[in-house]
């Protein structure tokens, strides 16, 4: 069976009360507009995840969280916990961006475990996985991207029902350079093979794998099209209903 496509919406550290109306005016898109052929998720700061879940009720698009720590409880000032999102009613947290592993140091043993804690609340983990410029100019980015990052990040529990994972060249990330669709395509079917060899055919090909990195409305069709992609998680461009749902045009 395919992968279900997510149009998924990182809104990073941006956001403030006022910019509830920007959700609701995707969710009037989303809702009256011609249905897409995929799910819809924005993942605002943990500031509004309450406020947009609210929102967002009964609506056609999903609320999650941008991450979690991997413990439920404890002395971890300024986390928040899986446990906590779930308790809010929303139903997927981000581990493992690109900027996270970056800014925070976060291993590929550290998202693994996080995505441990996001399954064992039953939510769904989006699980990034990333080369640099300089890792893609000494030609290593499947070594990096699937022999290191996506081998260590991914779970043994690990599902289509509960697992997605999200592509993202650091290079391309908020800079307006995109690779080819040729380029994306080669490093998702890289992907999908290595799922494949690890969880079996049957469980293998049913993963969403998304394409993030400087997406947007105009060229959000071409790359939804390229082999193994399933979707796309969107920073910039999110921010904005109607760039967002130019994108997810690509599903209409």
């Amino acid at each position: 069976m395919a992968p279900r496509s997510l149009v998924a919406g990182n809104w990073k550290m941006n956001g403030v009360k006022s910019s509830v109306s920007e959700l609701e005016a995707l969710i009037q898109m989303v809702n009256d507009g011609d249905k897409a052929d995929c799910d819809v998720l924005i993942c605002p700061p943990a500031t509004l995840v309450d406020r947009f879940v609210g929102v967002a009720d009964g609506s056609l698009v999903n609320i999650g969280a941008q991450d979690c720590h991997t413990n439920t409880s404890g002395a971890h000032t300024g986390d928040i916990a899986a446990n906590m999102v779930a308790d809010l009613g929303a139903g997927y947290i981000i581990v493992g961006h690109s900027e996270r592993r970056a800014d925070h140091g976060e291993t590929s043993d550290l998202v693994n475990n996080k995505a441990e804690a996001v399954l064992t609340e039953n939510l769904t983990a989006i699980i990034c996985v990333g080369e640099t410029e300089a890792e893609r100019k000494a030609g290593d980015t499947l070594k990096v991207v699937v022999a290191d990052q996506l081998a260590n990040s991914v779970p043994e529990s690990a599902t289509p029902e509960n697992t997605i994972i999200a592509y993202e060249p650091v290079w391309a990330i908020g800079t307006g350079l995109t690779p080819t669709v040729d380029d994306v395509a080669e490093v998702h079917t890289a992907i999908r093979a290595a799922l494949v060899e690890r969880f079996g055919d049957g469980v293998g090909n049913g993963f969403a794998i998304l394409y993030g990195g400087s997406v947007k409305p105009t060229n959000a069709k071409e790359l939804m099209a390229a082999d193994n992609v399933n979707g796309a998680l969107v920073g910039g461009a999110s921010l904005k209903a109607t760039d967002f749902n130019g994108i997810i045009d690509a599903y209409r």
